[in-house]
């Protein structure tokens, strides 16, 4: 059921992603024609100006050249001067169009690069929902995952598989189960210890490949490839399953020589008795050792090392070339116009701050003249109240200074 869950999300995230993909080749070919038909419009435009531009310069010439005939006809240094004038008016009203024209130009040539860089942008918004949604997806189906996983008792699927697992031995083997019952026992343990461990594994990480070592042949019981969320293998982590009372150090000895015939980084040893000098999970002489309850924490901590490593490891692929194109992007002209324009903006926020700055402190300055002429208004008119009335007959203080409340006797 895993696998075919698995199998339609992977389905239905590459038909999202196709449908994506096709909405976005479809925008972007009818922008596409829509640029072509401006650009076929204003080469047309452009076209149009010029044609009328020489007409309206063979007329300009022609009314000339007319002109120049009857001045030439009434006198030679009139003439000439008149000619020379004309000239310059002409060459002037040229010059003025051909300005026009190269104004137009640099319109047309802002607005296509504005739409290069609305075209880039969307490209890349597009690439950034996609991504968004894939990480979603991902994140929601290990939340299934680990909450289908939560809610299993690990000791008693154990007991559970190792009851199915002596019912069907003993129907089949009762005799041989009779003469080797502590042997059988001891192994058919081990062997549902070990499928517990493969499934809790694959449930925990349903994107990575869970692979089982058959019996008789050499290494550990069940190979970890960790996949990162691309897909990428990342790495791999041998597991070897142990339900005994008591822990051997030969253990660790053949877990090492199987790492380095498998060409492993990391090996685990999943086991119910811990060596000397341990009570819990850790590590020794390169292996690491757990129990079954922490057999999950663990390899959490480990795959999550192991991705990290790869993204490192990744990440220094190309350094060269990222920098050379660092470099290019930094010193090219599109980096040039947009810390321009940050600029400005700085700029003119510093000029309108500065503006209200100096508009405060006027008004400031206006209100300040107004207290000053209030405080001296009041001033006089209680020196005159005292002066008629008595000093302690009346408060008329505007301050809260060392003056009694309103008081009249």
């Amino acid at each position: 059921m895993a696998e075919e869950y698995k199998k339609d999300l992977r389905e239905k995230m590459v038909s999202f992603t196709k449908q994506k993909d096709e909405e976005y080749s479809k925008k972007l070919n009818e922008f596409a024609q829509q640029q072509k038909q401006q650009e076929q419009a204003f080469e047309l435009q452009k076209k149009q100006q010029a044609q009328l531009f020489e007409q309206k310069l063979e007329e300009e010439k022609k009314q000339l050249q007319h002109i120049l005939e009857e001045n030439l006809r009434k006198s030679i240094a009139a003439d000439f001067e008149n000619k020379l004038q004309m000239l310059d008016n002409a060459n002037k009203d040229s010059e003025e169009k051909l300005k026009l024209a190269r104004s137009k130009e640099l319109d047309f040539l802002k607005k296509e690069q504005a739409m290069k860089e609305r075209e880039a942008e969307m490209e890349l918004q597009i690439q950034r929902k996609l991504q968004e949604q894939r990480a979603e997806m991902v994140e929601q189906i290990r939340k299934q995952e680990a909450e289908k996983t939560s809610l299993k008792d690990t000791e008693h699927q154990l007991r559970v598989k190792e009851l199915e697992k002596q019912l069907d031995d003993q129907k089949k083997l009762a005799e041989e189960m009779k003469r080797k019952a502590e042997q059988g026992s001891m192994q058919l343990q081990g062997e549902v210890q070990e499928l517990i461990l493969e499934e809790l594994l694959r449930n925990a990480f349903p994107f990575d490949l869970v692979t089982e070592v058959g019996k008789g042949v050499r290494g550990a019981d069940c190979v970890h490839h960790i996949r990162n969320q691309f897909g990428q293998e990342c790495g791999k982590i041998i597991y070897e399953s142990k339900r005994t009372k008591d822990f051997s150090l030969e253990w660790i000895e053949k877990l090492k020589r199987d790492m380095r015939s498998m060409g492993v980084d990391v090996a685990v040893i999943v086991t119910q008795a811990y060596p000397k000098g341990m009570d819990c999970f850790g590590e020794k002489d390169g292996v690491w050792i757990c129990s079954f309850d922490e057999v999950k924490a663990v390899s959490y901590i480990l795959r999550d090392g192991i991705v990290k490593l790869f993204s490192a490891a990744k990440s220094q692929e190309n350094r060269g070339d990222k920098m050379h194109m660092l470099y290019d992007y930094l010193t090219s002209n599109e980096f040039s116009e947009q810390w321009k324009a940050i600029r400005e903006g700085f700029m003119s926020m510093k000029l309108s701050i500065q503006r209200e700055r100096d508009a405060m402190e006027k008004l400031w300055k206006a209100r300040e003249k107004q207290l000053e002429k209030v405080m001296l208004n009041a001033a006089h008119i209680r020196g005159s109240i005292e002066g008629i009335a008595g000093t302690d007959s009346i408060q008329l203080s505007l301050t809260d200074e060392d003056d009694e409340p309103l008081m009249l006797d």
